[in-house]
């Protein structure tokens, strides 16, 4: 009985490596001549299981759902608000110099970022400028989630003493005076009232920095000072309008699932490399990238510490421990009086998370829809190009602040060349 036993226990493993040939068994020689030596091929012959080609389809630009409602901009989908939007987001005039539009830092030849470490308006900021193509599918905006609506995250720069520097009646006597603005202004959001009375409505006024518009703001009426902010909100809601058309157009990668679905192999060779085809088994195996940049745009829309060192010169930046309490203070916010949104929505800035070690030091995670067009990379800029990227996670360091969300991957040199030529694939067109 024992002698039995001790040989089944020899052959199991014997077997065991059998059925590992088996199921490893890939064919060799390129597609095209298996192809004239088969015929018509079954794609996951060539490495994919049936598993991993659900998880390319996840990420498949065409597995993007269609564009969720704001419940909070009225105009999020008005075309005329949309064009009015596009005009404001260009225009330098929206600022203290007149010489910087949202435009300055979100170009977009650089898939709207600025190529910069850290942004540049009236002064530099102590944050890089991330990109703003499908963010109309996140519920968070900016590195720390500071507002929960685009319209919300595209005032906050306009009044900003570093960025535009300038103040809600400056902007507001801008539309009002310049007779084009107004048209298309009243055309979409109704009459403007009367600003004409400079006892009443200052060149500039509004809870800003700056002492001298700060103190004209104070020294409005309460009514007086809503009927500006309201114009201001509107502002942001047609700039919102305009960036919610912004969208990644199709990349080769995009090509390549759509070759892999259709049992295309002489279209899928043709399409990726193969040095783009192992990072790509890299960036949904070994590199777990997919824990966190998972669906069409590459991302969770979460916050995530990965450790990122402190920019030199900066001090210690708590990320979303500090932006969450932020948002729930905001005026702007989805369940403030600005918002359009109905007592039923809001239900992310309802149930948010408020507090934790967790949110320490944790920052949004971006999309990797053209990152490879978007260095430098983090929060404050601090890795130049994504093989210092790649070199951070593939070690995984402890943070300096919170809890790193990071485990070590380990990857070796090829491997992490082959990671960042697969992220190259990700780059395209953008739609507006």
């Amino acid at each position: 009985m024992k002698n039995k036993k001790n040989r089944l226990w020899f052959g199991l493993p014997l077997l065991l490596v059998l059925l590992g040939l088996f199921y490893s068994y890939r064919p060799t020689g390129s597609i095209p001549e298996i192809v004239e030596k088969r015929g018509r091929i079954d794609v996951q012959q060539f490495g994919w299981s049936a598993a991993e080609i659900a998880v390319l389809r996840s990420l498949w630009i065409d597995s993007l759902p269609p564009l969720p409602a704001d419940p909070t901009n009225a105009v999020a989908d008005n075309p005329r608000a949309a064009a009015l939007g596009r005009e404001f987001f260009f225009d330098t005039r929206f600022s203290a110099n007149g010489e910087i539009a949202c435009a300055t830092c979100h170009k977009p030849e650089l898939a709207f970022t600025d190529g910069r470490a850290r942004a540049r308006g009236l002064s530099k900021t102590r944050r890089s400028t991330p990109t703003i193509v499908g963010t109309a599918y996140s519920p968070w905006f900016f590195w720390d989630g500071r507002s929960d609506s685009q319209w919300s995250q595209a005032l906050s720069p306009l009044e900003n003493s570093k960025e535009h520097g300038g103040s809600r009646m400056q902007y507001a006597h801008l539309i009002y005076k310049d007779p084009e603005y107004r048209k298309k202004y009243e055309a979409v959001f109704g009459p403007m009232p009367d600003l004409s009375d400079r006892n009443r409505f200052p060149e500039k006024a509004g809870p800003v920095d700056d002492d001298e518009p700060y103190e004209a703001w104070e020294a409005m009426s309460e009514p007086d000072q809503e009927l500006v902010t309201r114009i201001f909100t509107n502002i942001g809601k047609a700039i919102a309008a305009y960036e919610r058309q912004i969208m990644p157009g199709k990349a080769r990668f995009d090509e390549y699932v759509e070759a892999l679905i259709a049992n295309q192999p002489a279209a899928m060779q043709k399409t990726l490399t193969p040095e783009e085809v192992a990072g790509l088994r890299l960036f949904i195996g070994k590199g777990m990238c997919i824990s966190c940049h998972f669906g069409p745009l590459f991302t969770n829309h979460a916050f995530q510490n990965v450790a990122t060192e402190i920019a030199p010169g900066l001090p210690k930046d708590y990320g979303r421990f500090r932006g969450v309490q932020e948002v729930i203070r905001s005026e702007f916010n989805c369940l403030g009086k600005y918002s359009d949104a109905d007592k039923g929505d809001c239900v992310e800035l309802k149930f948010v998370k408020k507090s934790g070690v967790d949110l320490m030091g944790a920052f949004k995670v971006p999309t990797l829809r053209n990152v490879a067009e978007t260095a430098p990379y983090m929060h404050s800029g601090q890795m130049a190009d994504l093989k210092r990227v790649l070199l951070h996670y593939s070690r995984a360091p402890k943070s300096a602040l919170g809890r790193s969300h990071l485990v070590p991957v380990n990857l070796t040199a090829e491997e992490s060349i082959q990671l960042v030529a697969f992220l190259h694939t990700l780059s395209s067109p953008f739609e507006e």
